[in-house]
């Protein structure tokens, strides 16, 4: 395995999104496609997954898979970057190094609340998990 370094361009404040409670923010200016932060990654097994419906941690996994059916937490930062339609980073999962990195999409300014579509991909508006309760 290699070594994750932690990202020192990135920090954890009260975000401005309605409802959202704590974001991730850039600590320095961020140029696009440059990676944000890489977060070792916990699958979840299958069969740990069938409580996982009634626990608060619901909200901080990350869906993957071809009908998006697994789940895994991102430690790190990782699991409290909040959703936007209109995203300024994206996410890839990297199974096989056990990571999922983050990825400027856009110019991101110091201090600036950094977000991901949790559709995976930036131009999704599909409906959320949780829009659709």
């Amino acid at each position: 395995m290699k070594k994750i370094l932690t990202s020192n361009k990135v920090y954890v404040g009260k975000s401005k999104i309605l409802n959202a409670g704590r974001g991730v923010f850039a600590k320095c200016d961020i140029k696009i496609n440059e990676v944000i932060e890489r977060c070792p990654i916990i699958k979840v097994p299958k069969h740990d997954m069938s409580n996982l419906n009634e626990s608060i941690l619901v909200t901080y996994f990350f869906y993957y898979g071809t009908h998006k059916e697994r789940l895994l937490v991102a430690l790190g930062f990782g699991s409290i970057y909040n959703h936007a339609y209109k995203p300024n980073a994206k996410y890839n999962i990297k199974q096989k190094e056990g990571i999922i990195e983050f990825v400027a999409l856009d110019k991101i300014k110091k201090n600036k609340e950094i977000t991901v579509n949790y559709n995976k991909h930036g131009n999704s508006k599909n409906p959320l998990w949780f829009e659709t309760i």
